[in-house]
This record gives structure tokens, sequence and C-alpha cells, in this order.
């Protein structure tokens, strides 16, 4: 009897290592997404498989990873044990061992790779906001008065563009804002640069120049700081910064990109030899066009003055005055003959006038309008009594062949319920409801019986 109030136990959920390792990789795979760790390789292997097998460690623990031969493919640089390596990848778990790893998707140094993450986010950003837009650039004077130069005043870089600026065009001034351009202090200072030389607008032109280097090297020229300070700045600026192979943030934002800063130069001055090459060819052109004017307009002259000599003022005057003369007698018989033709059809209308007067026929119009008027009061008069007596021939025979006539002396018209007519007493039944339409008035009846009579 005991064993009947034993209570009863729990089924137990009995797991297989299989089951929670592959349980337990989907909750590590469903809780992280995408993660970037930093950290230095070790124990790196490399199978004939083609994938990868290293530890990524820091001073306190240590972490398995794996890239897949389709991944590692893609690396830009060969790692090795002890290298400083920046990672992006997902973590999950290796369930026939029960191991858990990172799995990587793509790697890159440390260093370099830090600041180049940097660079793509905020190129990504200003690009977002617009600081890249073609249609915001400012064009390049062709002949400015002065150009700015915002570079080292010790380096490389503006020698060179000192010396192109010279070769190519050695009047135009040249205004030097000193900075530095590498180190903490250089995109500060660049920034102050900008701003300074937009507010004081004393050059039509700027370029921003350094030397090559890496991209630790070039980091002033990718700080936000330096990228609005170009974005804000009022004059053209030029961005020569480093070789040619070398971008930065601030050659996106700068209103024209040059290769190097000797590039800069040739887009910031224009090439003298050219210029005086243009100059000379548009004063041979102008000489030329002047002389052509020139003898055109004596050639003119030389004809004015012959007409001139042929036909004098003088004696055009005295021909337009005879001539006008001439005209003013034309014009004095022209208008009397006019005169005298208008004058005789005036004549000649008054007496047709006078002859078709309106009165005339007025007065005949107005007796047979008269004679008229009588004959149709006659004529409408004997329609109207020809009229009378067709309608009172007409009512009289309507009145014979009325039904209401019909009905005046004693007879109804019989009809069923449905206000059919009713000719024929078999059509009726015992009981039926009737109605009958007198002169005046209805009655309604109902049959008690139907006799039929015969028609010999």
């Amino acid at each position: 009897m005991s064993d009947l109030f034993t209570p009863l136990q729990p089924e137990r959920d009995v797991y297989t290592p299989s089951r929670l390792n592959r349980e337990a990789r989907m909750m590590l795979e469903r809780g992280f997404s995408a993660l970037w760790i930093e950290g230095e390789m070790s124990n790196l292997s490399r199978p004939s498989s083609g994938h990868w097998y290293f530890s990524i460690k820091d001073d306190s623990a240590q972490l398995r990873c794996a890239m897949f031969r389709q991944r590692n493919l893609l690396a830009r640089f060969s790692p090795r044990d002890g290298q400083h390596v920046l990672l992006r990848g997902r973590v999950s778990l290796y369930e026939p061992r029960g191991d858990y790893q990172f799995l990587v998707d793509h790697i890159e140094e440390a260093g370099e790779g830090l600041l180049r993450r940097r660079f793509d986010e905020l190129k990504t950003t200003l690009a977002a906001e617009g600081l890249f837009a073609v249609e915001r650039k400012k064009p390049i004077p062709r002949l400015p008065r002065r150009i700015g130069v915002i570079s080292s005043p010790t380096g490389a870089a503006i020698r060179d563009v000192l010396h192109i600026l010279r070769r190519r065009f050695c009047s135009v001034p040249v205004l030097l804002y000193p900075v530095a351009v590498q180190g903490a202090v250089a995109a500060p200072q660049i920034a102050a640069a900008i701003r300074r030389a937009s507010a004081r607008a004393e050059c039509d032109v700027l370029i921003l120049a350094r030397g090559g280097g890496s991209l630790e090297d070039l980091w002033a020229f990718n700080e936000e700081i330096v990228a609005r300070a170009i974005a804000a700045c009022s004059i053209p600026l030029i961005s020569g910064v480093g070789h040619e192979v070398d971008f930065t943030i601030a050659d996106f934002v700068a209103d024209q990109r040059a290769p190097t800063p000797s590039g800069a130069a040739e887009l910031a001055a224009p090439d003298c030899n050219e210029w005086l090459r243009h100059l000379t060819l548009n004063s041979r052109r102008l000489s030329a066009a002047f002389g052509r004017s020139l003898a055109s307009r004596r050639n003119k002259l030389d004809w004015l003055h012959r007409r001139l000599a042929q036909r004098h003022p003088g004696i055009e005057l005295r021909q337009r005055a005879q001539r006008l003369d001439e005209l003013e007698q034309r014009l004095t018989r022209a208008l009397r003959q006019q005169l005298r033709h208008r004058r005789a059809i005036v004549a000649q209308q008054a007496a047709h006038l006078r002859h078709a007067s309106p009165a005339v026929r007025l007065a005949a119009v107005k007796g047979r309008l008269q004679v008229a008027h009588t004959s149709l009061g006659s004529a409408l008069h004997r329609r109207l009594e020809y009229l009378k007596t067709q309608l009172r021939v007409a009512a009289g025979t309507l009145d014979a062949i009325s039904p209401l006539a019909t009905l005046q002396r004693g007879y109804a018209i019989v009809s069923d319920a449905q206000g059919h007519v009713v000719t024929d007493a078999r059509n009726l039944a015992t009981g039926q409801e009737i109605q009958a339409r007198l002169a005046t008035g209805r009655i309604r009846a109902r049959v008690e019986q139907t006799l039929i009579e015969s028609k010999e």
C-alpha cells in the first residue's frame, strides 16, 4: 500500500555530449554578433588543407581561433607568431572536442588596421554628410593674384612647391602658412591655418602640401578637424599630400586633389610660357584684325568723301526744294479736281434720294397693310365659325358612342376584383366578388348565381 502514495519522480532530460555542444554552439553564435578582437598571435598552424589555426592572447587570457582557406586567401599579409593583429569574426564552438573558438573572417595588422578602420569610418560619415559632393567644390582660378601654401617650412614639399611656382609663373606672390605636418599637434595646426587663411582672404587659392610617408605619417590629414576646416574654407583649396598612390580624407574634401605637392603647384599656377605664347598669338591676331579694320574704314572714308563731293548738301537741298514746290502744285490741282468730283457725286445722290423717297413707298405699303388687315379679320372669323360647327358635330358623334352616355341610360360596366371587364357570365364563379361602374359611382357585389341564356 505504501507504493501507491509514493510521489512521482519528474522525468529526467538527459543530454549527450553532442547535444550539449550543439546547443552551446547555437547559443554562442546567436548571442554574439560579428566582433573585432585585437591581440598577439601565437601557436600558428598551417595544415595542408590551407586553413589557419592559432591563438590570440593578451596579458591575462588567450582564445583559440580558426580562419578557413576561403577567408585567409583574402589576407593582405602573411601572419606570424608574436605579431599584433586585429581580427573580425564570430564566436563559435567546435563540437567534436567541445573547444570554445573564434571563427575569423578578416585579419589585418593591428596598428595600420586600426587606422585604416578609422579612415573608412570617417570617410563614410563625411560622404553621407555631402562633404565629398562634386557640386560643393569651388573652381580653381586660372590666374591667381596670390597663392597660399599650408605646409612645413622646413620640409621637402615646400621646396618642391616653390620651385614649381617659380618656374611656372614667378610673378605670382606666395604666402606660407607654416604648420607641423606630422605628430599630435599637426592636425590642430593645419585646421587653424586653413581657418586663418579663409578669414583673412589674402589668397585666391590655397595649397595643402606634404611629402610621402606611411599611413601613420600622413594621419594628420585624415583627422576630422582638418576635413571640416577644408569644407568650411571660402578659398579654393588644392590637396597635394603624399605620393600619387596615397589618398587622405583631405584629398576627398578638397576642391581638387593633386597626386603630389609638385602637382598641386602646377594646378595652382598657370604656365607663364603658355600664357606668353597665347598673348603673343593674340597680339598678332589683334594687330592683324586692327590693320584690316583700319584699312576697311579708310576705304569707306575715301568712298564717302567722293560721294559727298558728288552729292553736295546744297545741291541736294535745292533739288529737294524744287521737288517740294512741284509736289505742292500737283497736290493743289488734285485736291480741286477731287472736290469737284465729290460735289457732282453728292448732287447725283441727292437727286436719286428725292426720286426714291421712302415716304411714297411707305404710303403704298400702308394701304396694302390696311387691306390685308381687313381681309385677315374676315378670314379668321369665317375659319372660327367653321371650326365651331365641326366641333359641335364631333361632340354629338362622341356623345352618341361614348360609354358614359350608355351608363346614363341605366347600363353598368361589370369587372372582376382585378379590374378586368366581364362580358361572359361563364367567366364568373359563385361567391366571386365583382364591381359595377354606374353613371354615378361604383358598387361592389358578390355572385350568387350565374344564368347562361341561350342565343336561339
